[in-house]
Parts: structure tokens; C-alpha cells; sequence
């Protein structure tokens, strides 16, 4: 088929949510990852970011989540619940001694993403 008629002609394609598993995938195994981008940035100031098992895989479910009960835009919502995460680590920073060690861990995630999770988006119901 010409490539000029074939690009005018319209392709849906069906895809399946991500799943938590699917979330908790692209946190850890993806080449450069969000995590190791954030540990990255924080060894640029010579600190040490580590994060739980835990705390990657409430990460994930917080994602999983927010995307089912709000708008579902994928893996692009492990960005802002990871900005949120790191928010206060980003903040002082400059401020902490050098080859400090920061662990994030399942405590410091639910009170970090708590706020996304109480915001519910009402206007799909609108008819």
C-alpha cells in the first residue's frame, strides 16, 4: 500500500492497563529507570539514595491506583509519585553531610504520596 494512503487511514488499537506488576517492572528493570535517575542525581551531591523493596513495590500499588480512580495515564504516573517521594530529599540535600546514606522506605512513600491518593477526579461522572 502507498505510505501517503496508509498513514491517512485510521489504526485502533486495544491496549490493557498496566498492572501493578507490569509498574513495579518498569521501576526496576528498565534501562535507566526512574530510581536509578534518582539515585544518579543525588550522587552528584555524594549521597547515597537507596530504596526498599517495600517502598518500590507500594510505589507501584500507589500508581496502580491513582490510575485506576483518577485518569489513567500509565507509567508516566510513576514520575509524579516518585517527584512527590523525593520532594523533601531533593530539598535538602545540598544541606546533608557528604556520603550521607537516604533510605526510602514503605513509611516514608504512604506519607509522602498520601495526598494523591485522597484526590478523586468526579468529572468523568458528568454527563
Amino acid at each position: 500500500m502507498l505510505a501517503e494512503l496508509q498513514g491517512r487511514l485510521p489504526i485502533r488499537v486495544t491496549l490493557k492497563p498496566l498492572t501493578q506488576e507490569d509498574l513495579q517492572d518498569i521501576l526496576t528493570k528498565t534501562k535507566n529507570n526512574l530510581i536509578e535517575q534518582s539515585q544518579a542525581l543525588l550522587k552528584t551531591e555524594n549521597i547515597d539514595l537507596h530504596f526498599t523493596d517495600e517502598a518500590i513495590r507500594e510505589i507501584a500499588r500507589v500508581a496502580c491506583e491513582v490510575n485506576a480512580n483518577v485518569e489513567n495515564i500509565g507509567a508516566r504516573r510513576l514520575h509524579t509519585i516518585i517527584e512527590k517521594i523525593m520532594e523533601d530529599v531533593n530539598f535538602s540535600a545540598s544541606s546533608m553531610p557528604r556520603g550521607s546514606r537516604v533510605e526510602i522506605d514503605l513509611q516514608h512513600v504512604q506519607k509522602s504520596v498520601s495526598s494523591l491518593l485522597t484526590k478523586m477526579d468526579y468529572t468523568r461522572f458528568v454527563l
